[in-house]
């Protein structure tokens, strides 16, 4: 284990996030992750915007011009500063196959946010703003759960089901969630 990587896993409690949300995209970590913190009065940080932040160009630009393993580096810096906050977190979809990640999630509340293919694409529009499901999404997704699903599912504490739910509902939930698992 690195510095950083130490630095995520052994930071005080105090300085760590009180609840970290991850899932496929579409499955709303963003939206979900912004109203649960609202609730809660407490920051709100994403791993993909911190990235963005970061480096100045979105995810689809550098997954283009510089590959995806660029971008996984930038995101495990952002995963690793993230975890050291307190807040809420969403991480990006793919952040949970480093298995340096899944083991910093260890200790963390972590909330799978699972989705059904049908609400991922009305949410996502399968466009060209996501690298990884640019050519034939509704296979790339299909794939990408299939891979993912089984780290989504050991990664966290719990699952919530967005599919056909309103967002305010599905806040509601995660944040009963957080109070009755302190």
């Amino acid at each position: 284990m690195n510095g950083a990587d130490a630095s995520a896993a052994g930071a005080p409690a105090s300085d760590r996030p009180v609840l970290v949300l991850v899932g496929p995209p579409g499955a709303g970590k963003s939206t979900i992750g912004r109203l649960v913190a609202s609730r809660l009065g407490l920051p709100f940080s994403d791993t993909d915007d911190m990235v963005v932040e970061a480096d100045g160009r979105s995810v689809s630009d550098i997954f283009v011009e510089d590959g995806e393993p660029v971008f996984r580096e930038l995101e495990r810096a952002a995963v690793l500063q993230a975890l050291c906050r307190p807040g809420v977190v969403s991480l990006g979809g793919g952040a949970v196959m480093d298995p340096r990640t899944q083991a910093d999630l260890a200790e963390h509340r972590v909330v799978f946010l699972d989705v059904r293919i049908a609400d991922a694409a009305g949410r996502v529009g399968f466009n060209a703003s996501r690298p990884l499901l640019s050519v034939n999404p509704r296979a790339q997704w299909t794939a990408l759960m299939t891979e993912r699903r089984p780290v989504y599912e050991r990664v966290s504490r719990a699952r919530v089901d967005t599919a056909g739910r309103a967002p305010d509902d599905i806040a509601d939930e995660v944040v009963t969630h957080v109070g009755t698992h302190a």
